[in-house]
């Protein structure tokens, strides 16, 4: 009897653990899944056609990166219960306050871009025009913030995550060798022809899709904008370790499918890998193209945010998705200019959607280092954090990794600016 009465008692203590677990999700669910958006699916099924299943290794360790770079968030918005854009300012002053803000909201405004030009491009393989794309996107994401409630907005979200996960499936299509994925997987080897400038430029392309300065503001605010408490912060932090997993899930399966089909042949977008497999398998192609889409959606509607939540909390406004459109005007007003103006610039003949592409990815190198480096002092400083500070390991874990990201976001903008300095 008191076997089953025991066996009862930690089922309903599972049960109520997981009920709780399941209130709390979402910041970090949501923030590392958008994380594979329209250009991190792009760099994941080219790095397939050009090096196979080389970088499945590489991109199992690029999880605990994220991880650790974005628990950090969850602690600080719980505790302090300001956003990074707001911490910034009150703990380094205004001079450090804007220049993160203004190349916060510059590099999400062409982040935004390259979105939708994932969108657009996504969609058109199903014959749908670029400008009813961009019409039917900005209606959408107006409707989903509109309604006035974080809860709303985040399950919706969640469920733009599940699409996400359609790469899973579009994997076992092509039906890869388990044995040669599972080896490549834990032994680390570099692609015949060693170490040259383009596998460089992949590595750090891999790395510049793994965490990017948007993340760390949209996840402090979207803690706070929630409200999660101290006690909280555990589950938030488990949240955010089962959405680095499914991060490196989908990254790893993008680069199946390619690796196994497309080895070998010139591909240079996520929307070109997709025509191809269409030729070889229509439901391949179809599933690629509906995850390029919702790749790019799902990082529009959270990069957007991030800069609206930013401005918010800097000039005082009210800012969350709370409150209606009359509440926080201002909120909002920023929130669809920023898409409205993004999906215009899509339109434009003739635009340098290439060029714009690539400075974002210039503007990111200026931003992150000093993001992560305000994150770090922030969780040691002890007035804030209290007993929440960083502990040395996690400063030891933390400062390495900044200090890899930096010097590779570095490398990376160097070779984007000068093609041929390695």
């Amino acid at each position: 009897m008191n076997f089953f009465s025991n066996l009862f008692y930690q089922y309903r203590k599972f049960l109520k653990a997981l009920i709780l677990y399941l209130v709390i999700a979402g910041p970090g669910l949501i923030v590392m899944i958008a994380d594979n958006d329209a250009g991190g699916i792009t760099t994941y099924l080219v790095t397939g056609a050009q090096y196979k299943y080389y970088f499945l290794w590489f991109l199992i360790l690029l999880g605990p990166i994220a991880y650790f770079v974005q628990e950090m968030t969850v602690r600080l918005g719980a505790v302090t219960k300001h956003g990074h854009a707001e911490a910034i300012f009150k703990s380094f002053g205004p001079f450090w306050g804007w220049f993160s803000l203004l190349d916060l909201v510059l590099t999400d405004w062409l982040t935004l871009i390259t979105e939708f030009i994932g969108m657009t491009a996504g969609l058109s393989i199903f014959n749908v025009p670029p400008v009813i794309t961009v019409i039917i996107v900005c209606i959408v994401m107006g409707i989903i913030v509109i309604q006035g409630r974080y809860w709303t907005w985040e399950k919706l979200a969640i469920f733009f995550c599940i699409i996400n996960l359609i790469y899973i499936p579009a994997a076992f299509i092509v039906h890869p060798p388990v044995s040669d994925i599972i080896y490549h997987c834990v032994v680390p080897l570099f692609p015949p022809g060693g170490f040259n400038s383009q596998l460089f430029f992949m590595l750090m392309a891999n790395i510049g899709t793994t965490i990017a300065p948007w993340m760390i503001f949209f996840q402090q605010s979207s803690v706070v904008d929630k409200n999660i408490r101290e006690k909280h912060i555990g589950l938030g932090k488990l949240d955010t370790a089962i959405g680095a997993f499914f991060t490196v899930v989908v990254a790893i399966f993008c680069i199946i499918v390619t690796g196994t089909v497309l080895y070998g042949v010139p591909i240079q977008s996520a929307a070109q890998a997709a025509i191809k497999l269409m030729g070889i398998n229509k439901y391949l192609g179809s599933f690629i193209a509906i995850g390029l889409f919702d790749a790019g959606f799902l990082g529009a509607i959270c990069i957007s945010l991030a800069s609206s939540w930013a401005f918010g909390e800097v000039f005082g406004w009210a800012h969350s998705l709370n409150y209606k459109i009359k509440e926080a005007p201002w909120f909002y007003i920023f929130y669809f200019f920023a898409i409205v103006t993004a999906g215009i610039v899509v339109l434009i003949p003739h635009a340098p959607l290439i060029l714009i592409t690539l400075f974002v990815q210039v503007i990111a190198v200026t931003l992150l280092p000093a993001a992560l480096t305000f994150l770090i002092i922030l969780l040691n400083n002890e007035e804030i954090m209290g007993e929440y500070k960083n502990t040395l390991s996690q400063n030891i874990i933390n400062i390495s990794i900044t200090a890899l990201i930096i010097i590779v976001s570095t490398l990376y903008g160097i070779s984007i600016l000068f093609p041929k300095a390695f």
